[in-house]
Formats: structure tokens, sequence, C-alpha cells
């Protein structure tokens, strides 16, 4: 029986054996099978793809060889309508030759500042003039800001082939010396109302406070007659402006004064004549050797092209892009200016009524120095951060001998030095402690602070805004008022960062009639609506909070280069300088706009520096292709690649419109640099 069981069981073995064999045998069969397929499938699919770029290469060489062969035609094509911006640049040259030749013909006596020798004739007589009245200074300070104006606006709207290096240097010298001219009329005048003081006492303290203020500048000033401690505080009224003083100086003859201009005749001069770039229009000369440069090198040729042509270095920023010096203000003649630290006490006594000097403007390469030397935290940036709201200069002064009336004469100890700074801190030991001075500003409704403003102090010596010796800082947004404490006595200045506006949420260009448009940009703080028409434009609204601000600058015609002005001055930064692609990050976008309304339908379009193409992707595409929208070429010309798609009427729109227009709406464009910044 044992052995009949084991062979049974040695016969299953054999079957069970043959038929994982078989199963072996089906599977690799199955197996290679799906490989076979596998590998046919890929060949098949690599033959379609290889098929398909085959024919997307040859419907690029194509549409690239197309592409060549118009761009001579479409070169001249653009040159023709870049005659528009040379119409515009004309006409200017003219208006401003008309303008020289109405102010000589008006003989109203006031001096062209474009010609030296009747600035300095100008400067000399008022520098002679000993005149203090701080009223008759303050008219006089209206007449020079304006002429400031006049040199600025030539710094920054005139050509370069209409200005020479010698003139831009000229104009810069000439308004830095009116800076410190009108500064030293200031001292003057103070010192004139200091002497006397006690026509302006107070008859509730005794002592002298005075409010004197015009549309470009306030005078706050404080004299300590009683010198008691209950009285080492003190709010102006009129100003809201307000200190507290260290014990010290509430027993001491010493004044106080809060200058605060409206302007910013402090920071340095290239921070004031900041341009935008200007398009380069070709003459017929260049055209044919462009052309044929473009066919070899065509990212050149975009440059003419493109709508944003590349920012100007630092060194051509005050000349629209030609090389220029950038001047600096070594002296700003402030008696705030010139006590700093305690070493220099002594030093700024002496130098108050020592003229200014006027620094040789700096070269583009000794900046670079500069800024590369710079390390200190403490040191703004002034690339980013900007000053709004003008300048604080706020003094410590030694109260001068006061007039004393003896029956019917009048009379006060003259003495010949000037107006001298009172040092606070006083000289002592370097490891003395002293008690800071608290001030309270009042801001200006004129003004938007869009976000807590930095608060910093000029050091004339380093040339630079800087944040330390200021402390406790309390920044009332309803109020608009800020408190804080500091050192010594400083200039002060209030700073916004530059790019706060930046990138735009979004923008519009809406026509409103033929040669009128509307530009609005739309930021994370404000609404701006500016219309354009003919040759000006005019700031319609800001809206902040569905609230219209700053009316008092809307509804007024004015240039595009003073609009931007005003904006700026505001605080309603919506144009880019030179270095804000290092702060801002940037995107590009067009569609067309025929009727005043809003756009349904946006389009993508791709601009590389050496050819225009329309894209596929939508702005609701969840990623990014270059892939070209179906029936879509190549063009050397972003215009060009719009006028595939264009209608009619557009493009009749663009051909017909006045070259004056054309420009205001070019300068806007330029100035915000909406494509990019958005």
């Amino acid at each position: 029986m044992g052995p009949k069981k084991k062979k049974k069981s040695s016969g299953k073995k054999k079957v069970i054996k043959a038929e994982q064999l078989r199963l072996q045998k089906e599977e690799e069969e199955r197996r290679l099978k799906e490989e076979e397929e596998a590998q046919f499938q890929a060949q098949q699919e690599e033959a379609s793809r290889l098929e398909k770029e085959r024919i997307e290469q040859e419907q690029m060489e194509k549409l690239e060889a197309k592409d060549q062969e118009r761009r001579e035609s479409e070169l001249a094509e653009l040159h023709s309508l870049e005659q528009k911006f040379l119409s515009a640049q004309q006409w200017k040259t003219d208006y401003r030759a008309y303008g020289k030749w109405e102010h000589y013909l008006s003989c109203d006596g006031s001096p062209d500042p474009a010609v030296l020798q009747e600035i300095n004739t100008f400067m000399s007589l008022w520098r002679d003039d000993q005149n203090e009245d701080v009223q008759l200074v303050m008219e006089k300070g209206e007449q020079v800001l304006n002429l400031i104006e006049k040199l600025q606006l030539l710094l920054l709207d005139t050509p370069p082939s209409e200005i020479t290096e010698k003139e831009t240097v000229q104009y810069q010298e000439s308004i830095l010396e009116l800076q410190n001219l009108l500064h030293q009329k200031y001292n003057g005048a103070t010192e004139h109302l200091l002497k006397t003081a006690n026509m302006y006492e107070d008859s509730e303290t005794g002592n002298m406070q005075a409010v004197i203020k015009d549309k470009n500048v306030t005078f706050c000033i404080w004299a300590n007659l009683k010198k008691k401690v209950r009285l080492k505080n003190h709010v102006f009224c009129d100003a809201q402006h307000g200190f507290d003083l260290p014990k010290s100086l509430a027993m001491s003859s010493v004044a106080v004064r809060i200058l605060h201009t409206h302007y910013d005749h402090v920071s340095p001069l290239w921070l004031q004549c900041q341009s935008v770039p200007r398009l380069e229009v070709l003459d017929s000369k260049e055209l044919t050797q462009h052309s044929k440069d473009n066919i070899e090198e065509p990212e050149e040729e975009e440059k003419k092209a493109g709508e944003e042509p590349s920012m100007p270095t630092e060194e051509e920023m005050c000349s629209d892009g030609r090389k220029t010096a950038v001047s600096f203000k070594e002296n700003s003649n402030s008696i705030a200016d010139i006590n700093e630290t305690e070493e220099e006490i002594e030093k700024k006594s002496e130098i108050l009524d020592l003229p200014s000097q006027v620094q040789h403007p700096l070269t583009q390469e000794g900046m670079d120095e500069k800024e590369e030397a710079i390390t200190d935290e403490n040191i703004v940036d002034l690339q980013q951060f900007v000053p709004v709201g003008g300048v604080y200069h706020i003094d410590a002064l030694q109260l001068p001998p006061q007039v004393k009336q003896i029956k019917d004469w009048s009379m006060v100890e003259v003495l010949d030095v000037g107006l001298q700074a009172y040092p606070y801190p006083p000289e002592e030991a370097e490891d003395a402690t002293h008690p800071p001075i608290q001030i309270t500003l009042r801001l200006s409704d004129n003004v938007m602070y869009f976000e807590d403003p930095v608060i910093a102090r000029w050091d004339p010596a380093g040339q630079q805004w800087r944040t330390d010796g200021i402390s406790n800082i309390t920044y009332e947004r309803q109020a608009k008022s800020i408190t804080f404490e500091m050192r010594a006595f400083y200039t002060i200045a209030l700073l916004q960062d530059a790019h706060l506006n930046m990138p735009y949420q979004a923008w519009e260009l809406r026509p409103t009639g033929m040669d009128e448009a509307l530009l609005i940009v739309t930021t994370v703080f404000a609404t701006i609506q500016i219309q354009i028409k003919g040759n000006q434009c005019m700031l319609s609204s800001v809206v902040v909070e569905e609230k219209d601000v700053l009316s008092y600058v809307t509804g007024k015609w004015l240039s595009p280069v003073d609009l931007r002005a005003v904006l700026k001055k505001a605080g309603v930064n919506i144009f880019p300088g030179a270095y804000s692609h290092k702060y801002v990050s940037v995107n590009k976008k067009v569609s067309e706009h025929l009727k005043a309304d809003s756009v349904k339908d946006w389009s993508l379009y791709m601009f590389n520096g050496q050819k225009a193409q329309k894209l596929k992707i939508t702005e609701t595409s969840e990623a990014f292709s270059e892939e070209l929208e179906e029936d879509s070429e190549f063009h050397s010309t972003l215009y060009h690649m719009l006028k595939d798609f264009a209608s009619k009427e557009a493009i009749d729109k663009v051909e017909t419109a006045n070259f004056l227009f054309i420009d205001v709406v070019y300068q806007l464009l330029l100035a915000t640099r909406v494509l990019t910044y958005s």
C-alpha cells in the first residue's frame, strides 16, 4: 500500500510543473507582444512628433522668412509714424522759442533763468538787499521758486540736441545757488523777527510765538523770554506743530524755529531732476542702414520699435537720456544742518552766515562708488524711499539782544554775527546723556501718506538722510500728526516707499473723443484718472477708499512733466524710476480699445526683443506658453503685430491722430510704464 501512494504523488507534481511551464510561456509571449506593441506605438508617436516638429519648423521658417522679407518695409512704415514725434518735438522747440520771445517782450523785470548773466544779476541784487521783512522775503521767495521750477523743467524737458553739457551744469549750479540764497534770506528774516520778539509776546505766557505762512513755507517761531520751566512746551495753534523742551533749555535764552518748506531743497539734486527715457526717433538718413543692421541684429531694432525703451542710467537722469553730471548740495546753509553731533557744535555757530559753496557736480562713477560703500542700515536708500510733504528745519537758536524802548527811542545792541545756533546737547563728556527733544508735526492735508511715513534727519556731512537719532515715533493717521523724540535739533523729512503703488492692479487707456482719452491707473491704495486732450493732460480724480482726495490739484490742464511733478509731490507716485525693477516684479500686456467703454476680451502678445507674436494662451490660462495663436505671424514691431488683428477703424485713428495728442499719450505711458509695472 505504501509504494502505490508514492507513485500517485509524483505524477501529480509533474502535472503541476507542466502547468507552470505553460503559464510562464504564455506570460512571456504576452510580455513580448506588449513590448512589441509598445515599441511600435512609441515609434509611431516619435514619427508623429518628428513630423509635427518638421511641419512646425517649416512653418516657423516660412514665418521668419516672411518677417525678414517685410522687415525693411515695416521699419519704413514705422519711421513714417515716428515723424509724428519729430513734429511734436519741433512744435515744442518752437513753443520754447516763442516763450523766450514773449518773456523778452514783457519787460517785467524778471530774469531769464537760462541766461547766466541775468540770473547772477538777480541773485546779486537780492543778496545786497538788506530788507529782511519776512513777508517781503516770502513774496520774493515765490519768485525764486518759480525760477528754480523753470530751470528744473529745462533739465527735464529739453531734448539732448538743444542743450549742451555746459548749459546742464550751469542750470544745476543756478538751482543750487538760488536754493541757498533763499534759505539765507529765511535765516535773515528769522533773525529780524527774533530781534523784535517782544512785539509778538503772548499775553498768557509772556513768551514770543508767531506763525507766518503762505502756500510755499510756514514759519513757526517761539522765543523763551520768561525762562520758566513750566513753559517748556508749546503748540503753534495756527500750524498745530509743537515741541517739549528739556529743562535746561527752558531756563535758557533760546528760540525754537520750525521752518516747514513745502518743497525739498535739501535732498541731492538728482532726486529732484529724475526724468523718463525719451523716444529715439530716427532721421531719414539713418533708416536704410538701420534696416540692414536689423536684419542681422534684430535686437537693436526692437529698442526703437518697442513700447518701452530701456531706462537710463543715473547719470542720464537729469536730461532725458543724455549723459550728464549729477549734482549734489554740499552745504544747505540750514542752521539745523550745522548741529548734528556734539563735536560740531562749536563749528555750527561760526558758519551760519558763511555763503554755501556749490560743489562741483559728481560723475556717475563717483556716485556708484559712494553707493557701493554704503553699509549703514541707518542711511536711507533714496532709490526706494522719497521725501514727501516737504522738509521741516527744526532749529534751536540763540536769542539775540532785544529792542529796548527808552522814551521815544528804540535801542538794540547790534551783533555782527548773524543768526546763531544754540548748542544742544552742550559740549560735555562723551558719555554724558541729555534728555531728548519731543516734536509733534501736523502733516499737510495736501499730501497722501498711504503707509506710516519713515522719519529721517539730514546728515550734511554725508549728504544723506539717516534714521538714527530719532526714537519713540507715534503716528496718528486720523489726526494726520506724528510725534517723535530726537537727541539734537535736526532737519527732518517724512519719507514714503516710492513703489508702494506698484505693481499696479490694473490700467486702462480709454478713448473719449477725437484726440481725447482717459488713462486710468488702479493701485492697491488709489485709483487715478487722467484726462488727455491735445497737448495737455489733467488729473480728473484720485479716489482713496471710495473718497475723492487731492481736490486742490484736480481739474487743471498741465503738461505731462508738470502733472508728474504734482502727483509725486502729493505722495501719489505712479512713475517708476531707473531702479524700480529692483523693488517691483514686472509683467507686460495689450488690447485694442476703440469706444469709451470697458474692454471685454483681452489678447496676449509677447515681445522678446527680437520679434512680436500673438500668444494662444489667455489671461485665465493656468500656465504660460509661447505657442502661437492660430493663423498668426511674426512681426518686427509690436505695432505691426497689432495691426494684423486691429480693425481698419483703429488703424485709421492711429494714422489720423494729432501728433501732439500722440506725444502726450506716449509721455504718460512711458512715465507710468503700465505695460511693465502691472
